[in-house]
């Protein structure tokens, strides 16, 4: 997710590093802060795959500064990225959020509306946090007070997510 994320904030604009990790954190830092031990590896992957290329330009104050800017090539993966995302993409509710954040780059609405079906099919199969047996427990069925809330909100979020997401399928497909 952090090529992905990556290559969707350099398709907005070209940053050198610094604005780059800001940006970022702004988007996954509250779940995973993004150490420039990860940042930087992962640049240097992408810019050796031909993904990203850099630009050296004068500093404002000191040295000079590494602007990044995506390829043609690392444009068309961060498509192509968005329009197959890993089934994890759509089931880990902070992947997903990725992806949601750079899915308006993918310019074709069935391309994007086919993505939020496979969210939609992923969030209405019955599932819970807590099972007996096989069979998923249900907020109403547990005693456990925070369990229970786990699970309320779980809905509440849930219930948001599939308007939402109802509403902008059929946005797209109009």
């Amino acid at each position: 997710m952090l090529e992905l994320a990556i290559l969707g904030f350099l398709y907005e604009t070209p940053l050198h590093g610094y604005e780059l990790r800001k940006r970022l954190t702004a988007l996954t830092g509250h779940v995973k802060p993004v150490a420039e031990g990860t940042l930087y590896p992962a640049i240097k992957r992408l810019e050796k795959a031909g993904l990203l290329a850099r630009a050296t330009e004068p500093g404002s104050v000191a040295a000079p500064r590494h602007v990044l800017t995506p390829t043609e090539a690392g444009r068309q993966d961060l498509r192509r990225r968005l329009a197959e995302p890993d089934p994890r993409d759509i089931s880990d509710e902070n992947r997903w959020f990725t992806l949601l954040a750079f899915l308006r780059h993918l310019d074709d609405p069935a391309a994007q509306s086919a993505v939020l079906r496979r969210r939609l099919a992923f969030l209405e199969e019955p599932a819970s946090f807590f099972y007996d047996g096989d069979r998923p427990l249900p907020a109403e069925e547990l005693d456990d007070p925070f369990r229970r809330g786990i699970l309320t909100i779980a809905r509440a979020t849930s219930r948001t997510e599939l308007a939402w997401l109802h509403e902008t399928i059929a946005s797209l497909e109009e």
